[in-house]
């Protein structure tokens, strides 16, 4: 395939790492120059412009890596130069707020996105790598009446790029899930480092404090934009973790040993079950 890699950040970057591989002509656009070079002087693009006009009506696929608020940007920026059976996509985190007007700005190309659970705490091209999709999550997200023809593509270049499970799902609940698994996770980590008020807590963590708090280091544009799209899962994850915290909270207050054993012993139960 004839590939056009919009935005070559992190995440960007290692697709481009990960496909040219692939025997995939790779093609690269980033408004910094810098990134360009990088990706070329690697070989992970055959050619690379901050112009996107300079490859589109080339590829037969465009994989969008930008910031939400930017997809839908230069989908009526360059529009007019997409073609039939052409498949445009993105990495986005989060879906329902733009994907029906995406699908309508994109034609007549076929619009299909989909979500690389992957990542790091670090942003640039310079971190980008391609083993972080090795055995991870690859979620595409249809709209009404995209043909299994364009989503078996998308199934085909995750595999070649190694990851794991590949699922198919509706926008909404994609959305719902993520607003779950990914953004409260990043708020509880946020929320948890941000609590710290002692100086010399560097000097006493473990790994369970690692763990918790990795993802704290946040790219703060891009996650502030990924919480206001989905800011009505993500209240709703978090005031039923609140209430979860509460329940905590009051046996302690009660020195209610059992109720914390119950605690502890569902969440054991529930997290081995993610396991198998």
């Amino acid at each position: 395939m004839k590939i056009l890699i919009v935005g070559l950040g992190l995440i960007g970057g290692s697709y481009a790492m990960a496909l040219s591989t692939k025997g995939h002509l790779v093609y690269g656009v980033d408004i910094n120059e810098d990134s360009i070079n990088y990706a070329r002087d690697n070989m992970w693009i055959n050619s690379g412009s901050t112009n996107p006009k300079d490859y589109i009506e080339k590829v037969d696929l465009i994989i969008i890596c930008l910031y939400p608020q930017l997809i839908i940007n230069f989908l009526k920026e360059y529009g007019y130069l997409f073609k039939e059976n052409q498949i445009i996509t993105d990495v986005c985190g989060v879906k329902s707020s733009f994907v029906e007007d995406a699908v309508k700005l994109a034609k007549p190309a076929t619009y299909l996105s989909h979500h690389p659970m992957a990542g790091k705490e670090k942003m640039g091209i310079r971190f980008a790598d391609s083993n972080i999709f090795i055995g991870a999550n690859f979620l595409i997200t249809p709209t009404e009446g995209i043909s299994d023809k364009y989503i078996l593509v998308l199934k085909n270049m995750a595999e070649e790029m190694g990851f794991g499970r590949i699922s198919v799902m509706e926008p909404n609940r994609h959305d719902k899930m993520i607003g779950f698994t990914s953004q409260l996770t990043h708020a509880i980590a946020v929320s948890l480092v941000n609590s710290d008020h002692d100086i010399d807590t560097k000097k006493y963590i473990g790994d369970s404090y690692r763990d918790l708090t990795r993802i704290a280091m946040i790219n703060e544009r891009l996650w502030s934009e990924l919480f206001l799209e989905n800011k009505d899962a993500l209240l709703s994850h978090i005031e039923s973790f609140e209430n979860e915290l509460d329940i905590l909270k009051n046996a302690l207050y009660s020195n209610d040993k059992e109720k914390l054993n119950d605690l502890f012993r569902n969440s054991t139960k529930i997290r081995k079950e993610m396991e198998k």
